[in-house]
């Protein structure tokens, strides 16, 4: 694209990595490769590079689950987005300045989002943010965070709204309509305030929006039909065919997220990007670039996905959301999933014609699927957050017996009763 893109057309850039609960020690110093994506891209954006509008970064299993159960996470995201936001300015190809709009947690599923100041971030209002969990018991080990907000010129004006929501779901392959509850538990329940300028005032699903992407470790598999040539010997074979493009095309078609979404049972108008264009994300060894864990087969579980309010209804593929950059990031070793990171460019802003009409404009869906609010929603986040503290402080403190190890700290404790039990039975015979 030879001429300059329209200022308001905004360029999201988003990004998602599955730490392996390795808290403050989950990202190398240097973020340059996965935060940096406008550098690769530049040209397509115009004769002067221009970083993003809008950057918003994703993190799974943030920290060790009995530290992100006991809610001990504040000072892990205070550093991480310390860091994050000193290289999203040192690497900007314009060298723009950027402002954290919002960060939320939910045990290890993270969320924080930037804003460029000269622009957007001046344009902000209304920032929300929200949480659920899908759990045992809705506890917060799977789930989502999600953050809201209004850009818009003045408050007079309806403007847009973006929603963006980091998950983590369940995992393993034969799992999959696990999977799928989870997803629509989290439009249930992961719920934010009314939209201004409407004249509903109930709470409002993730689909109540402008722009809606949504990020994470989706957990989706390739899953392979008994019939087929490589179900002999799965690990091997997916493993070769993604070392070329024209086979790992092919494979997409087993990718459980694809043949779900395209029989909409599950991220009803939600578009993506060509995942197939770069490797599985995991299942990596660890401290190595390219080489899979024998463990598990292959698969892209780390998604980013997009739609908005002008997306054609019965097309499943066309958006108006162009999607710049979609790929993974290799060099990061010390998890087994890779980093991954998408740019996105947005359509104009809609013109309001009339004071009598005036709305944010929301996400169009088809008539067979009209996601509400759970009505059990807020109890049935709220147990999940008291499990969440009962289990995580239990758990944290049976590692401090341990000095390190729950399992040791267990046995501790047991060994720790029985003394005591002894000591008492032989003081009371004397």
């Amino acid at each position: 694209m030879s001429a300059t893109v329209p200022k308001d057309q905004l360029l999201v850039q988003i990004a998602s990595y599955n730490t392996a609960l390795q808290g403050s020690t989950g990202l190398p110093q240097d973020l340059v490769d996965w935060l940096s994506p406008t550098l690769q891209v530049s040209s397509f954006l115009s004769h002067s590079p221009r970083g993003p509008d809008i950057v918003a970064v994703g993190f799974q299993e943030l920290l060790p689950l009995h530290l992100g159960l006991s809610g001990a996470s504040k000072s892990v995201i205070d550093k991480r987005s310390s860091h994050i936001i000193s290289q999203i300015e040192a690497n900007s190809p314009d060298k723009a300045k950027y402002s954290l709009l919002a960060n939320i947690v939910n045990v290890g599923v993270a969320l924080l989002v930037y804003a460029r100041d000269e622009g957007v971030a001046r344009k902000v209002r209304n920032v929300q943010t929200s949480w659920t969990g899908c759990g045992p018991g809705y506890m917060g080990n799977k789930g989502a965070v999600g953050v809201r907000f209004r850009v818009s010129d003045d408050d007079a004006q309806p403007g847009e709204a973006y929603t963006f929501v980091c998950a983590h779901l369940t995992a393993h392959q034969r799992k999959l309509q696990h999977r799928i509850a989870d997803f629509h538990h989290i439009v249930g329940t992961l719920l934010f305030p009314p939209l201004p300028f409407s004249e509903d005032h109930s709470p409002t699903t993730i689909y109540s929006t402008s722009h809606l992407f949504f990020l994470g470790d989706l957990n989706f598999r390739i899953d392979l039909p008994k019939s087929h040539p490589m179900f002999e010997d799965p690990w091997a074979h997916v493993s070769e065919a993604l070392r070329e493009p024209e086979t790992r095309e092919t494979l997409k078609e087993f990718d459980q997220l694809l043949v779900e979404r395209r029989k909409r049972s599950v991220f009803v108008g939600f578009r993506e990007g060509e995942f197939w264009q770069f490797k599985c994300t995991y299942k990596h060894s660890l401290g190595v670039v390219d080489q899979y864990d024998a463990k598990r087969i292959p698969a892209w579980t780390d998604r980013i996905l997009y739609t908005t309010y002008n997306d054609p209804v019965d097309d499943l593929e066309t958006s108006r959301i162009r999607s710049l950059l979609y790929t993974y990031i290799p060099s990061y070793t010390i998890s087994d999933h890779k980093p991954i990171v998408s740019l996105l460019l947005l359509p104009p802003p809609p013109v309001t014609t009339s004071q009598h009409t005036r709305r944010i404009p929301t996400i169009l869906l088809p008539e067979f699927y009209a996601p509400k609010p759970d009505p059990l929603a807020t109890l049935k986040r709220y147990t999940g957050r008291t499990l969440d503290r009962i289990v995580g402080v239990c758990w944290w403190l049976f590692t401090l017996f341990g000095a390190g190890s729950a399992v040791v700290g267990i046995f501790n404790f047991f060994v720790g009763v029985a003394a005591y039990r002894w000591w008492r039975t032989s003081r009371s015979s004397v």
